[in-house]
């Protein structure tokens, strides 16, 4: 059983922040922690380290944890998407390490933290682009150090790769790598976040496609729709599958064009 716990709290004093709420632009996004460790008195442990961090250091987080793998990847296979993974490696019959590369079938991007009990597998962590490895018990010390330097790189990645909106909710900045791909409906357009998030803005779209498209991640498929090629799945003749389920329509005869693209920016990383 999978329980989410969303955290909200003044990110000034006398000043109301939440997950579709204002947000000030400079700031990293409110981060989705995914924590899973089938010894339920170490992910009590997590959870707490992780809401002691967080109030410490004045940032938005969500968290969901799991007892185990199977239950984390259902939940992805399912769309959803998180920031950070904190993955115990020795679990029965799946482990955090199998639990890795199935992330890393789904997202390439995000942070994965190994928390584990031996050393022993440190070098296979490399495998999965893991950001570090933590022995147990983790102590307070521990994960502020490991937290520390995960969100100075992603407040770096943020600065570099990033497109400011005014939504209904306010101004808001998108992190190009969570974006999976945009849509025109009527005169509003929609950003599609790759945890299932919907960003409205009215605006137009002509001015969408001006920002997006000087990254060179972003495709039209559709005078309708731009898609990140970070999150292509499957280029059919009629449509294109995303990494998160949703499906995108590609333009009458267009599809040969766009793979081609897809297939030079593939190249090109």
């Amino acid at each position: 059983m999978i329980h989410v716990e969303k955290i909200m709290f003044h990110a000034a004093e006398g000043q109301e922040s939440n997950f579709y709420g204002k947000f000030d632009p400079r700031e990293v996004l409110m981060l989705q922690i995914a924590v899973c460790d089938d010894n339920i008195g170490e992910l009590s442990n997590m959870v707490q380290l992780i809401d002691l961090y967080r109030t410490s250091k004045n940032f938005d987080c969500e968290y969901a944890v799991f007892p185990n793998g199977f239950e984390l990847i259902a939940v992805l296979e399912k769309g959803k998407r998180f920031d950070i993974y904190c993955l115990d490696i020795i679990m029965p019959g799946f482990t955090g390490m199998d639990a890795a590369k199935d992330i890393r079938r789904f997202d390439k991007t995000a942070q994965i933290l190994f928390f584990t009990s031996t050393p022993e597998f440190a070098l296979k962590s490399y495998s999965v682009k893991a950001v570090n490895y933590v022995l147990k018990p983790v102590t307070k010390e521990k994960l502020f150090f490991t937290f520390d330097e995960m969100l100075e790189r992603i407040k770096t990645e943020d600065d570099e790769d990033a497109v400011i909106v005014k939504s209904k909710e306010g101004i808001q900045k998108i992190l190009i790598s969570n974006l999976a791909f945009v849509e025109v409906l009527g005169r509003n357009v929609l950003y599609h976040l790759r945890s299932g998030r919907v960003i409205e803005c009215a605006e137009p779209f002509s001015s969408t496609c001006d920002n997006l498209l000087k990254y060179r991640c972003f495709i039209r498929t559709h005078r309708c729709y731009l898609v990140n090629m970070q999150y292509v799945d499957t280029i059919e003749n009629s449509k294109i599958t995303l990494q998160t389920l949703s499906s995108v329509p590609v333009a009458q005869g267009k599809a040969r064009e766009i793979k081609e693209q897809y297939l030079a920016y593939q190249m090109e990383e």
